[in-house]
This record gives structure tokens, sequence and C-alpha cells, in this order.
């Protein structure tokens, strides 16, 4: 999986860089077919701490998934993005395999014709 790191308006450090490909390449565990994964890493103008943002952007085939959180960290933001990234994935491979189970079923079970 090729995974892109982006940071709007401000240089990334080398080691929360390398700390985001090391969680997203943990999403593979889930969903081996994942084409490519892109973060932004954006810095909010709010008085609020919270004022860092990471946008996950994954590929895979046939959908493409997306995740936004917000935190004080970029790491505890990136934490709770690949967190709802990893609930997508489950919820998506439920849905093909529901999908292909009831096509399966189908064709196993012909109706009969009147």
């Amino acid at each position: 999986m090729n995974i892109t790191v982006q940071s709007i308006k401000f240089d990334a450090d080398q080691k929360l860089v390398e700390f985001i490909k090391r969680k997203t390449a943990k999403l593979e565990q889930f969903l081996d077919n994942i084409i490519e994964s892109v973060c932004y890493l954006r810095l909010e103008n709010v008085d609020d701490e919270a004022n860092k943002v990471v946008e996950l952007k994954m590929n895979i085939p046939g959908n493409q998934l997306f995740a936004k959180a917000q935190a004080k960290s970029f790491e505890e933001a990136t934490d709770l993005a690949v967190e709802s990234l990893r609930r997508q994935i489950n919820k998506h491979k439920t849905k093909t395999r529901t999908a292909v189970s009831n096509h399966k079923e189908l064709l196993s079970n012909p109706e009969e014709e009147i």
C-alpha cells in the first residue's frame, strides 16, 4: 500500500510521518487490497487546544473511505482517524460478504417456474 503524508502550511517532523505510516499500515491486517492512502495534516485556527486535524483518505477497490479527526496532538488525532477507518473497513467487508452470500444463495436455489 502506498501511503502519502501531506502537511498543509507547515513542515511535519519525520517522526510524526513515520508514526502515521506505521499506524496506517496496520490497517492492512483488516483489508489486504488497499490501493493507497493519503493523509492530510492541518492546524485549525481556533481558540481550543484541540486544533490539530488529521484527514485520512483510503482508496480500496470499488470504494473510497474517509476519516477526519481533531485532537490536541497529531498522534491522538491519527489514532482516532485510524480507528474510524478500521470500523469502516469492517462495515465494508460485512456488506460485501452479505452481497456475495446472497448472490450464492440465489444461484444455489433457483426458483421453480410456474
